[in-house]
């Protein structure tokens, strides 16, 4: 075992000792069939954002948009290269490009490599970095630079050259497949684009209002209309207004973390950035900035999703009185990666 204790409320070990799916177990076979049942008509939503979106680093000061070149050989660039050149008589033009990519910039799923934290897994009194199920730093996510808390977190280079998750990879998401049901909650359908922190209170009083019911296996799928602004921004977001639009959920309030525990939701996407209040108006009891995602990827296995394009989707789901949709988006299989981009598409 990789741990001697688990965090309290975490379900470490209940999927296996080695398990790297986490609440992606529950999207079973029969979850998948059930999910297929709700394609009624054949029509499909693209659910991302143009991967160029938002634009700038506003949202986020180390994450910059793509950047696109064509490949070379022979200090040749291949964007309408006629192969003529190299063959004569060869009537081909071949483009062909290579990009330079954030892979959590735009529309995005969140691996379980993403956030850890600091826990005394080892039971003998100090707390070290660990991530869901026990996984760890430098054994099984690998950087080029380390930050030893044994020595005030104090930077060291560890002589490799790239960074590489060896464990809780995009690549297990990928595998597994990310297709099942979908269940829209429609937040800006009640509060416009204010910027409001959702509790569990306020969240379960749009469910029953919307008369949504999410069952086990399910993904919580969650409109604001973020990802709908930024498209209205153009690529040049507005540094103030960015933070302070639309809804969040509350990740410091415990009953909505109780809430998504108990409701065994395999995943958590969002139009918006982070899915949580960010910045956190306080630590919760763990201390975590950021404590939706400390809850649902590092207890729970559960990944998070962000900036998807919701709008459209739930325009239409409104107008057919309807919350749930055959939902797929499968990550990029990028072995190593800790985030990806993703195409998703919603199928009614």
């Amino acid at each position: 075992m990789r741990w001697k204790n688990r965090p309290e409320g975490s379900n470490w070990g209940d999927f296996g000792p080695d398990d790297q799916l986490g609440r992606l177990n529950l999207i079973t076979p029969e979850k998948v069939r059930q999910a297929a049942l709700e394609i009624k008509e054949g029509r499909t939503f693209c659910l991302s954002l143009p991967l160029d979106f938002p634009g700038g680093n506003a949202l986020n000061i180390r994450r910059h948009p793509p950047e696109l070149s064509p490949t070379q050989r022979d200090g040749m660039q291949y964007t309408n290269f006629p192969l003529a050149r190299l063959n004569p008589g060869a009537r081909d033009v071949l483009s062909d490009d290579k990009v330079t990519l954030s892979l959590q910039y735009s529309t995005q799923w969140d691996s379980l490599a993403h956030v850890g934290a600091l826990f005394d897994a080892d039971g003998d009194g100090h707390a070290e970095r660990v991530y869901y199920n026990g996984f760890r730093p430098n054994i099984d996510i690998e950087g080029l630079m380390d930050y030893d808390e044994h020595n005030g977190f104090k930077e060291s280079l560890t002589g490799l050259k790239h960074s590489n998750a060896k464990a809780l990879d995009i690549t297990n998401m990928a595998r597994h497949g990310i297709q099942g049901r979908g269940v829209m909650v429609d937040l800006a359908g009640h509060f416009g684009r204010e910027a409001k922190s959702v509790d569990y209170d306020t969240l379960m009083r749009v469910m029953e209002k919307d008369n949504i019911k999410i069952e086990s296996g399910d993904i919580l799928v969650i409109h604001t209309e973020f990802a709908q602004c930024l498209l209205e921004m153009e690529k040049n977001p507005d540094p103030q207004k960015v933070h302070n639009m639309c809804a969040t959920l509350d990740g410091n309030d415990t009953r909505l973390r109780q809430w998504i525990t108990d409701s065994n939701i395999a995943a958590i996407a969002a139009d918006n950035y982070a899915v949580e209040t960010h910045p956190s108006a306080f630590p919760n009891d763990c201390c975590a900035v950021l404590p939706l995602h400390h809850h649902c990827l590092f207890k729970l296995g559960l990944p998070l999703a962000e900036l998807w394009h919701l709008t459209e989707l739930a325009t239409w789901l409104k107008q057919h009185q309807r919350t749930r949709f055959f939902l797929t988006a499968p990550p990029l299989r990028l072995p190593g990666a800790v985030g990806s981009p993703v195409t998703p598409i919603a199928t009614v």
